[in-house]
């Protein structure tokens, strides 16, 4: 019996599959904003405490930080991008 798992690995290389959804794919992922100077290093001081949402492209690059879902979703939206769910 094969494991699917194995047949996957061999029909797409690491290198393939590290750019799979490049441009097209995005998740949105709640963060604190002590988060926020790893990943939006450009961004104002925000004060501790707060929940926000980032929304990163299908390859983990932080995107676009905002205080809502929605926002982020929408952003996501107006660019052409697909949502998935991550866990």
């Amino acid at each position: 019996m094969t494991n699917t798992m194995d047949h996957i690995e061999a029909a797409i290389s690491p290198e393939a599959f590290a750019h799979l959804g490049d441009g097209t794919l995005a998740y949105v992922k709640t963060i604190r904003s002590e988060d926020v100077p790893a990943l939006f290093p450009q961004a104002p001081q925000i004060a501790p405490g707060m929940k926000l949402f980032a929304l990163h492209a299908a390859d983990g690059t932080p995107m676009m930080l905002t205080d809502s879902r929605e926002a982020a979703e929408a952003n996501a939206w107006s660019q052409e991008l697909e949502m998935v769910s991550v866990h």
